[in-house]
């Protein structure tokens, strides 16, 4: 959410993008109609999760989730993955694939919005299919069933085969497949979002795990974190945090890697409100067929003791100043942790918090590791970022605040009007993030509020900015824009 890039603009005019000389825009691409992942730019592609709205390739029709790749210096469409949506609550209409991809190498791995993990190559089919995976005209096509039920063995996938499609150059290339329902036995709401992390040979995954119908955790011994091996998929260990448990609703935040005192740690916001820190580094199985453990190093509760309980009674999850969930991503810097509280955005607006902790600690953290809460701020689904001594994060009811790093008290705060899901970036003195409305709200960083300007884009705007390589990137619902800069020395 921090980049050290140079001369950023802050004059131009999208809606006017079909004539690069007066609007400033490089080019822009059509997305599909509910974009809500960020695009994630490597190796002169862009890769960006959305839905099938406008249909790429008429050989796919209908409600599905799509990753499309572009070409990073003209916006070229180049190829697409395009999945079957599964039927009920797991895989909610329109959504698409909410998950931004990772990249390593020639590798992109991206979950799927109905607990699948898939490792695709960067090129698609265009230079052929690389295998192992050598099924994608069954798996791209589109099937006669496909459902999720619950059992008491663990959650089913019913998939009956439709008749397998024509492969073309601007198809995905599948390497591996890992599904989380059946070999992790967790159950997804709404969807499966989560970006993952690559550190060495492993890549670490979210597994989504929530409650089914708004009612119970039908899963509550599932895992909240795995890691896979990056190459073949194998399933290399698992968590041991036990976080499923307390559950409030959906589990969709994504893990971070950090380094504290010289030990690299991976942090991970749960669906209990609870943030964790765990040993990338797994513990093997004394039995060689089983998958190692990722050792819990802390847990810190970050919803503050009167959000959890009332006269010595516990707080209804949706209820008013009740608790919540972690749905942003925890940001560690100078062995501290900051993490933002949050809930579905259909739950509305009420109390949220930003916990800053201390991350050299070990065990349940939670009465001793609070540096500071800030909690004159509603519930957030942003990331915070973090510059020269300040903090900056969104709010879910369009707050955006700057937090002094060292006291936890507010500098200034900015209402947009309107609600945020996306995060601030900050670059080159500025303060960028969206809003619901469409507007790009670019702000002075520092201590002095200062609104250099704000710019209307085509549609709502969920993502968060991205810069890359001279290029700003905004991403709204149904378009993804490239805005040109000259980068400063």
């Amino acid at each position: 959410m921090v980049s050290d890039a140079k001369g950023l603009p802050t004059q131009f005019d999208p809606l006017l993008s079909s004539d690069p000389q007066t609007s400033g825009i490089k080019w822009s691409a059509k997305l599909g109609s509910h974009t809500y992942g960020n695009p994630v730019i490597s190796g002169g592609k862009i890769f960006v999760g959305t839905n099938n709205y406008v249909p790429r390739d008429p050989k796919y029709s209908g409600d599905k989730n799509v990753l499309m790749c572009f070409n990073e210096a003209d916006g070229k469409f180049l190829w697409q993955l395009v999945v079957s949506k599964v039927q009920g609550e797991a895989d909610y209409h329109e959504l698409g694939i909410c998950s931004s991809p990772t990249v390593d190498g020639n590798r992109v791995y991206s979950v799927t919005s109905h607990c699948e993990i898939l490792c695709l190559d960067v090129n698609g089919l265009a230079d052929g299919n690389q295998g192992p995976f050598l099924d994608e005209a069954q798996y791209l096509a589109k099937p006669l069933e496909h459902t999720l039920k619950l059992g008491h063995d663990g959650p089913v996938r019913i998939l009956r085969p439709g008749p397998p499609i024509q492969l073309g150059p601007t198809d995905a290339d599948i390497i591996w497949q890992y599904d989380l329902l059946t070999e992790q036995k967790v159950w997804p709401h709404d969807a499966t979002s989560c970006a993952s992390i690559v550190y060495g040979d492993l890549v670490y995954f979210g597994t989504c795990n929530a409650r089914t119908q708004h009612k119970y955790v039908p899963y509550p011994n599932a895992r909240s974190l795995i890691a896979l091996d990056k190459k073949t998929g194998r399933l290399v260990a698992v968590d041991d945090a036990h976080a499923s448990q307390g559950i409030f609703h959906g589990s969709w935040s994504s893990p971070s890697l950090g380094v504290v005192n010289g030990r690299p740690l991976i942090f991970y916001g749960g669906g209990d409100g609870f943030c964790y820190a765990f040993d990338p580094k797994p513990v093997a199985n004394a039995d060689p067929s089983k998958p190692g453990t990722l050792k819990m190093v802390w847990k810190c509760d970050c919803d503050p003791p009167e959000y959890r309980m009332l006269d010595g009674k516990p707080r209804p999850y949706r209820s008013r100043k009740g608790p919540s969930e972690i749905i942003g991503t925890p940001v560690c810097y100078q062995n501290r942790v900051y993490v933002t509280i949050g809930q579905d955005p259909l739950h509305g607006s009420d109390v949220g918090c930003l916990t800053c902790i201390d991350a050299t600690g070990a065990g349940d953290i939670s009465a001793t590791g609070r540096a500071w809460q800030f909690k004159d701020m509603d519930r957030s689904l942003s990331t915070p970022s973090i510059a020269d001594g300040l903090v900056y994060t969104g709010e879910f009811g369009g707050n955006v605040h700057c937090i002094d790093i060292a006291t936890g008290k507010q500098v200034w705060k900015h209402d947009t009007q309107s609600y945020m899901w996306g995060s601030t970036l900050v670059a080159d003195g500025k303060v960028y993030f969206g809003d619901r409305a469409g507007w790009l709200w670019i702000l002075a960083a520092g201590r002095e509020k200062k609104v250099l300007n704000k710019i209307k884009f085509d549609s709502t705007i969920y993502q968060t900015p991205v810069v890359a390589n001279g290029v700003l990137y905004v991403t709204t619902e149904q378009r993804l824009y490239a805005i040109p800069f000259a980068e400063k020395k």
